[in-house]
């Protein structure tokens, strides 16, 4: 994944990945028919099955507390992530590149992590609507409005800050100040 990472999807080629995996060309066939299918496994593993797993341990009836609580770790398994590449020259643009590569040519990959957005999107409109019936939250809100927002603070976590590393607590700090603003 580093190495997709450092080089771009294009740019990696059979020989480099069985170099980085210390493996030869027939070893690095019997586990993947071809290339793609390890750049498909690779991002499946780093973005798509995190996201998953922690959507999928968010219980029904969860309020916005808990939802802020399951994207910080699924930003926490990814920055864990991250931090064993080569985090001087691994940014959010590498990382946002290889997102739009995978998405525009992979269109399965593209379908699954639709698929964790809405199910993320439905799990904060939930959310909201538990704070409001709870009496947490105002009740004047835009419960949809407030949904998108929550759901596209770390989806448009703008790597041109001037920062070459990631620094994941602006993304909590954002839910956080936009969860304040919802309080009655």
């Amino acid at each position: 994944m580093e190495l997709y990472a450092l080089q771009g999807y294009q740019n990696v080629t059979i020989t480099d990945l069985q170099n980085a995996l210390d493996m030869g060309r027939g070893s690095v066939y019997y586990y993947f028919k071809d290339q793609d299918e390890l750049f498909l496994t690779c991002m499946e593993r780093y973005f798509l099955e995190p996201k998953q797993q922690v959507l999928s341990d968010v219980p029904e009836d969860a309020g916005i507390e808990q939802m802020i609580a399951a994207i910080g770790t699924y930003l926490n398994s990814l920055k864990e992530a991250l931090m064993t590449f080569d985090i001087k020259t691994v940014n959010t643009s590498n990382v946002n590149n290889l997102m739009f590569t995978a998405y525009s040519r992979f269109p399965s990959m593209h379908k699954k992590a639709r698929r964790l957005a809405l199910k993320e999107l439905d799990l904060w409109r939930k959310a909201i609507y538990h704070d409001q019936r709870a009496g947490l939250i105002r009740r004047d809100i835009d419960r949809e409005q407030v949904a998108l927002m929550f759901a596209h603070i770390k989806d448009s976590f703008d790597p041109g800050l001037g920062q070459t590393q990631m620094d994941f607590s602006l993304l909590e700090k954002t839910y956080s100040e936009l969860h304040k603003l919802l309080k009655i």
